[in-house]
């Protein structure tokens, strides 16, 4: 049942190409997108504590209706909302937009079912400097709410394919000159060991679903295959926790690399 609310929430945002976007950190992103936010729901105290948010709404045409606690509930749908949603438009570029901007760091993720950890790639993605992210291969929603919010207005800010065809995907970011490094955890070779990849080239890391991994025919496809090391008795990390390691790890070698 709960499968089946999802599948209609995400048929009915495809069908009006919006999603929604809660609380203040995500419409102040959006709002830097001009055009982005298109309506703006408030309750009375959500409206008195960001009335600075409100106006910069209303002074950009941003229709802005006031409703109550238990509608606001309703359409955010969380324990306890912030009092602030935005409607947002579809923020997605396709594919050849983004690897035309040559961009020298991307995650790519592969059958991520889970919307906090698809969110939080996508942030962390954001803040290691990275020129974009893909959702490939049966991935979450990038507009699913929960990975709206993991994402903290990180979705409005680098550019995002969604519904990528993994091998088209990897084949376009090969030929835009990235490597593209899979993270395995049971891959031979580690992250921080000399003959790993050079985390200095462009380099697109490809993640997949948490549970069960990269099958073998996608690991088939990318460059080489890389394990995040474990010093102490941790099974894993998770999949956030694992993508934080190695986006950084080259982001700290390109930017070293920078002249």
């Amino acid at each position: 049942m709960k499968a089946a609310r999802q599948l209609s929430k995400r048929a009915f945002r495809e069908r009006g190409r919006s999603f929604l976007a809660e609380g203040p950190q995500a419409v102040r992103e959006a709002l830097v997108r001009r055009g982005v936010l298109t309506e703006l729901f408030v309750t009375s105290q959500g409206a008195a504590r960001h009335a600075g948010l409100v106006r910069q709404s209303a002074s950009q045409g941003v229709p802005v209706h006031e409703v109550g606690g238990e509608v606001m509930a309703e359409l955010a749908q969380t324990i306890t909302p912030q009092g602030l949603l935005g409607v947002c438009r579809f923020v997605d570029v396709p594919l050849p937009k983004l690897v035309a901007a040559a961009p020298r760091l991307v995650a790519l993720l592969a059958s991520v079912r889970d919307p906090g950890n698809a969110g939080t790639v996508l942030r962390t993605a954001d803040a290691a400097g990275a020129g974009g992210v893909i959702f490939a291969a049966a991935s979450v929603d990038p507009y699913n709410s929960k990975c709206v919010r993991s994402s903290a207005g990180s979705l409005f800010h680098l550019p995002l394919v969604a519904g990528a065809s993994l091998v088209p995907a990897i084949s376009a970011l090969r030929e835009a000159g990235l490597q593209v490094v899979a993270a395995d955890g049971s891959a031979s070779c580690l992250l921080d060991e000399p003959g790993g990849p050079d985390l200095s080239r462009p380099t697109a890391w490809l993640f997949g679903n948490e549970a069960w991994g990269l099958p073998e025919d996608v690991l088939a496809l990318a460059d080489m295959a890389v394990a995040v090391p474990i010093y102490g008795q941790a099974e894993s990390l998770n999949l956030a926790a694992a993508a934080a390691v190695c986006l950084y790890a080259s982001a700290r070698m390109q930017r070293a690399r920078q002249p």
